[in-house]
């Protein structure tokens, strides 16, 4: 495990119980990119930068892909100092990976030139799959495939204007049951040359409650068979991974909230899938470690260790989850503000705990069936792009 410097791979020795592994290597094609095995790093705000991407490569040998956290094309073309930040990548992430988010198609179309001339990214992914209000009130992420000629104009400046490098999108099922978008925006992103698809199978108004539909991802792999769908949604465990891929047919997966206080699950996927080694089951020292790692390498990132520390504050209760420990020092290793407070904490704590059971499972955002909000008059014609207002590209990333 690691010891608090950037530094070395972390190791996770123990393991629990048996699984079955995939009978031979598998392997995702991305443009010029061969992503084996295929598992790719969901992008989430205020999660999946640097430093966290750099953990879950690490646990993972390099092998997989790992996206960085939405970034706003709007941003990114007026260079704002944050979102600059944001897009850096460390020399050894390769290939590199944005995802974009933009409603406007000359915006999105500046963004990905910018990032193509300038050699800021090896690979595109296009984010409309966020349900989060304050996106698509402005008619963003989610919301965005229920216009289709707008959809199809976004990811035609896309893909004209990357050259080289492969576009990919990821979405939901839909706004809700009753408008369901994924089929026709498939469709629409195979014939703008879109590279691959990656499908959440939740709608915008299940946010994160309820079970994935992953009949939906094996529909898509139907509807679209000339380009590779990647499914998302519950994948906790590397077994899950599997069976997802066995049960619907589709060509890699992408894994978000199942990584949460769990960068050692790219480490078992890889090992699932290359059938090398059991699932780690870290002791409670072991998880400390890394939690610790985490805290220097975001301190290191934004170069204040109080405010990495501060930033770390989100993880704790994710890594904690499913271990002995008393709600009080929850909420002191919460409101922690250095390195040392961080060790210190956790060395008061019960370090031979084993890997408890109950401990993978749900973590994150668990809310579900919200009204969505939209912006007036949306759903009232589905081909009609009025009413997309300026202000849905967002001065600030993140989403």
């Amino acid at each position: 495990m690691p010891n608090g410097s950037s530094g070395g791979t972390p190791q996770v020795p123990q393991n629990r119980g048996s699984r079955g592994s995939c009978s031979s290597p598998l392997a995702l094609t991305i443009g010029p990119h061969v992503v084996q095995p295929p598992v790719v790093l969901a992008p989430m705000a205020g999660i999946t930068n640097a430093p966290f991407r750099t953990l879950c490569r690490e646990f993972s040998g390099g092998k997989g892909l790992f996206v960085s956290e939405m970034i706003t094309t709007r941003a990114l073309v007026e260079r704002n100092e944050k979102t600059m930040q944001l897009i850096h990548f460390d020399e050894t992430e390769k290939p590199r990976s944005i995802q974009l988010y933009g409603v406007d198609p000359a915006t999105v179309g500046k963004a990905v030139r910018m990032i193509a001339e300038e050699n800021l990214a090896d690979h595109i992914d296009l984010n409309f799959g966020c349900p989060v209000p304050k996106v698509t009130r402005k008619g963003g992420g989610s919301a965005l495939p229920y216009k289709r000629h707008l959809l199809r104009a976004i990811l035609r400046e896309a893909v004209s204007g990357a050259g080289d490098l492969p576009v990919t999108m990821k979405m939901r099922k839909g706004i809700d049951d009753d408008h369901i978008t994924y089929l026709d925006a498939g469709r629409i992103a195979v014939e703008e040359g879109v590279t691959a698809i990656a499908l959440h199978g939740r709608t915008a108004a299940q946010h994160y409650g309820g079970t994935a539909d992953w009949s939906a991802i094996a529909r898509l792999k139907e509807h679209v068979p000339e380009i590779p769908v990647l499914g998302n949604g519950d994948i906790w465990s590397a077994e899950d991974a599997v069976r997802m891929m066995r049960e619907t047919g589709c060509d890699g997966v992408v894994v978000g909230r199942g990584c949460l206080g769990r960068p050692w699950l790219f480490g078992d996927l890889v090992s699932i899938f290359e059938g090398t080694r059991e699932p780690a089951a870290p002791s409670l020292r072991e998880v400390a470690e890394v939690m610790v790692r985490h805290a220097t390498l975001l301190g290191e990132w934004i170069g204040d260790e109080a405010r990495g520390v501060i930033d770390f504050r989100k993880h704790v209760a994710w890594y904690l989850k499913g271990f002995a420990v008393g709600s009080e020092m929850r909420k002191r290793l919460a409101i922690t503000s250095s390195l040392a407070e961080l060790r210190g904490g956790l060395d008061e704590l019960d370090l031979d705990q084993t890997w408890p059971l109950g401990a993978d499972g749900p973590r994150g955002r668990t809310s579900g069936n919200n009204r969505v909000v939209l912006p007036d008059g949306w759903l009232k014609d589905p081909y009609d792009c009025a009413g997309v207002s300026e202000e849905a590209e967002l001065d600030t990333s993140g989403g």
